[in-house]
């Protein structure tokens, strides 16, 4: 089968390349142009930017490029709106991790931890025009430990998403599309603003927060940190991972030790 692949954080990578293992003809890869990363701002391109130039496949960083009549197009956490010359080229299917039409939107899996939530999906969809809308091909559960995170959560979906559109590539009449069924219900773009502790929340709260985000921000003894790592035990929090201001991430007790006795202050 004749593919465009659309697609640009890393735990697209190993989906990608279960597709070019199968042996299907990928003509191109769509990916986000590359960012400035890292203190000195140095353009980076994409994580499926680099697996595909690796894998010698012409890359575009740019939609409006797209002129391709492939056998279907296959989009994956991409980040682009594709408009109406590129869903009337070909069918276009998408691998969405949440059940819907929950979740819809750019942070379902963060939303899920966030959220508490012990069970979740992946859902093989139809691309519209509307924010995924589209009909249900395949989904198929999993579950989300309560010290699961974003990037584990990621490994998961990355794997159950590989092999679903492996069996759907290999034979698509087999999975014929439902529409979706129930209320919808949205996510947003988490922020650094997002990550800011209020200590005013349950234990249990505070641990979805930053496995969700990957960082808490708050103050401790006066100090700016991010709480890295956590895990409940016996209904409270402990702190297993931190990071002060200005300084390399270290355990807990290495920080509480830098503090010689004083009483520990969260929040202030």
């Amino acid at each position: 089968m004749k593919l465009v692949l659309m697609g640009t954080n890393a735990f697209v990578v190993p989906m990608f390349e279960k597709i070019k293992n199968a042996g299907h003809e990928i003509m191109a890869v769509f990916t986000r142009a590359p960012k400035p990363a890292g203190r000195k701002k140095i353009l980076t391109p994409s994580p499926v930017h680099v697996w595909a130039d690796a894998n010698k496949l012409p890359v575009y960083t740019n939609i409006n490029d797209y002129n391709f009549a492939p056998d279907m197009i296959v989009v994956v956490s991409y980040g682009v709106i594709l408009r109406d010359n590129v869903l009337a080229s070909a069918p276009c299917v998408n691998i969405h991790p949440s059940r819907l039409p929950q979740y819809r939107g750019p942070s379902p899996i963060r939303t899920a931890i966030y959220n508490g939530d012990k069970t979740s999906a992946v859902c093989l969809m139809d691309v519209t025009a509307e924010l995924d809308a589209g009909d249900i091909h395949m989904c198929r559960e999993f579950e989300i430990d309560e010290n699961d995170t974003n990037e584990s959560v990621e490994k998961v979906v990355s794997e159950i998403g590989g092999n679903m559109l492996i069996e759907y590539l290999d034979n698509p009449s087999a999975y014929p599309s439902t529409p979706q069924t129930g209320t919808p219900s949205y996510t947003h773009k988490w922020t650094g603003a997002d990550e800011v502790i209020d200590w005013n929340k349950s234990a249990r709260q505070i641990h979805n927060q930053i496995r969700a985000l990957g960082a808490g921000r708050t103050k401790i003894n006066g100090t700016d940190v991010k709480i890295l790592e956590t895990r409940i035990e016996n209904g409270e929090l402990k702190i297993m991972r931190i990071q002060p201001s200005g300084k390399n991430p270290m355990d807990w007790k290495s920080f509480v030790n830098g503090l010689r006795g004083l009483p520990i202050r969260y929040g202030e």
